[in-house]
């Protein structure tokens, strides 16, 4: 799986980004102290901090994850892709 950097877009990241926000009424979500303390609970199946944040955030917000990661399916979340 490809790195942000490695990919080839057309148009730089920020303006990429800028403009599917737009296009796809798409909201940036923070990080917040609930998703923080919802870390604790989760059951050690997937090791990288960054993906267990990405894990956390999808169940406290009750939202869909987009991966193409199978492992997100052992968690209570909704995968997408």
């Amino acid at each position: 799986m490809p790195t942000v950097k490695q990919l080839n877009f057309d148009l730089p990241l920020s303006v990429l980004i800028e403009s599917q926000q737009q296009v796809n009424d798409l909201q940036l979500l923070s990080i917040t102290t609930g998703h923080i303390y919802a870390l604790e609970k989760l059951p050690n199946h997937h090791r990288d901090p960054f993906d267990r944040l990405l894990i956390a955030q999808a169940m406290t917000e009750k939202m869909p994850l987009l991966s193409v990661d199978a492992v997100f399916d052992r968690y209570r979340i909704e995968r997408c892709w």
